[in-house]
């Protein structure tokens, strides 16, 4: 079942948002060669909670920590610990925040130092695939014109999106119905109504589309080590469009 949001509903998760985007601003400053993943977990957790708001992935279905951080092969669902970062690398951050009694959910991915040029050319291309996503959004439209927006510039560029996962609604649960994948043909899935609520994700390698999770449950790797690249935002559909929660003010 698709939960509609109230405008009172919104503006929680607008300021669950902004707590998102201001965690992942800093992570984004402190995530340099050198630093420990685990370090910017701890930093999360401390801004979060300053915020008087709760780490939404920590304890997840038994997920040990505040954030996901996924390095170069890594896609999604990395777990924070001892691994420095290396200049050359490229980080995925994903962050979520539950803040009275609603969610927000954003990722973002970075170059650590120089990185050679297909990497940043990763970058930029699934940057621009969430900002297409996000433009397609309108009522009366359809979750997979989202996937399509996402799968037919990716694909244009050289680049291949991930099948085996996907985003999803959200609100008072992390995840909601619809589920929003990054690939299909438009014109089908969910209609998209005011009040919906979407966490937007696509997840680009630079090689093949296949993944595979690691023996410690979590992480998800591409399946022929290439790069990857993750970017989300949390985004409300409006009477004329998109609204994304998951900025700064």
């Amino acid at each position: 079942m698709i939960i509609l949001k109230s405008p009172e509903d919104l503006e929680i998760m607008r300021e669950a948002g902004r707590i998102v985007a201001r965690v992942l601003a800093q992570l984004a400053r402190a995530a340099r060669p050198g630093v420990a993943t685990g370090q910017l977990d701890a930093l999360a957790e401390e801004i979060i909670r300053s915020a008087g708001a709760e780490p939404s992935f920590k304890g997840y279905r038994g997920f040990p920590a505040s954030i996901c951080t996924s390095v170069n092969e890594q896609v999604v669902h990395g777990i924070p610990g001892a691994r420095k970062l290396s200049r050359g690398d490229v980080l995925s951050i994903d962050v979520g925040v539950f803040y009275r009694g609603f969610h927000g959910d954003a990722a973002i991915s970075l170059p650590i130092g120089m990185v050679a040029a297909r990497g940043r050319r990763l970058l930029e291309v699934a940057e621009e695939s969430l900002a297409r996503a996000v433009a397609v959004v309108r009522p009366g439209g359809y979750v997979s014109d989202i996937g399509h927006a996402v799968q037919s510039y990716v694909e244009s560029q050289g680049f291949a999106v991930v099948r085996d996962l996907v985003g999803h609604g959200i609100g008072q649960k992390m995840h909601e119905s619809p589920q929003v994948p990054n690939f299909g043909t438009p014109g089908n899935g969910a209609l998209l109504r005011p009040g919906m609520t979407l966490a937007i994700e696509p997840m680009v390698n630079s090689g093949g589309h296949q993944v595979r999770t690691l023996a410690d449950g979590w992480t998800v790797v591409t399946a022929d080590r290439s790069l990857s690249a993750h970017f989300e935002h949390t985004v409300a559909v409006t009477e004329t469009g998109a609204d994304v929660l998951t900025m700064e003010a």
